[in-house]
């Protein structure tokens, strides 16, 4: 995430002169959100360009972007633009990834950390735990349904699983001591209040990616491109 920052922050230094400043609304996964939050004000320094950014999750992002409201790019989960009315928003031609981060689990700061070294220990880890936070709606949260469901632990967490809204809230959950476990992606387990225990096994590891383009219908092609 700290390369993808540099790296556009850079590519913003370099064309801020070719590009006349524009009012960009951008389409962003809602795991980003810390990554935003740091590049945007430098971003819009470079660039003289100024962001007005909607974040969610998948659903949310592919409801948006199939609303008919004005945006004029994404940089977004790829599982966006393979739904085909959400794809079908933005311009033809190759995608690019600028981004991507597996999956990981967190406990309060200070907590014991358990053991997830293995897919057996992460299995009896998750067992064991009274209570886990993630966020299903949302294509990280697939994945680690999809997790779950091949570990064979699905039935016996059930009841104790806490399905979020939003990234943020699986964070707070955690740090406040409501939730034992958060299971979610690693950067946006990276934060006050919570130990990150580490990634999932590789054997288990699936990375989320975040892909870029321009908007079909965008006011603003030539910035937005850039």
């Amino acid at each position: 995430m700290n390369i993808f920052s540099a790296a556009v922050i850079g590519l913003a230094m370099a064309l801020a002169p070719a590009a006349q400043a524009a009012e960009l609304r951008v389409l962003a996964g809602g795991a980003m959100t810390s990554v935003w939050a740091d590049l945007q004000p430098k971003y819009e320094q470079a660039s003289g360009h100024k962001l007005e950014i909607f974040f969610g999750t998948t659903p949310n992002l592919i409801k948006e972007a199939t609303s008919g409201k004005v945006f004029d790019l994404g940089i977004v989960p790829v599982e966006v633009m393979q739904d085909a009315a959400a794809r079908a928003r933005f311009a033809a031609g190759a995608t690019i990834d600028v981004a991507r981060v597996g999956l990981g689990v967190a406990v309060r700061a200070g907590a014991a950390r358990p053991d997830i070294t293995t897919p057996d220990t992460l299995k009896a880890s998750l067992i064991r735990a009274q209570s886990i936070a993630t966020l299903p709606a949302s294509a990280a949260g697939a994945q680690v349904m999809k997790t779950f469901e091949r570990l064979g632990v699905s039935d016996a967490i059930k009841g104790k699983l806490q399905a979020k809204a939003a990234p943020a809230e699986v964070v707070q959950a955690v740090a406040k001591g409501e939730a034992e476990l958060g299971v979610f992606l690693v950067n946006v387990l990276t934060a006050p209040g919570l130990d990150v225990v580490g990634p999932f096994p590789a054997e288990l590891q699936q990375e989320i990616v975040f892909t870029a383009a321009p908007a079909l219908d965008t006011t603003h092609a030539e910035a937005a491109r850039r």
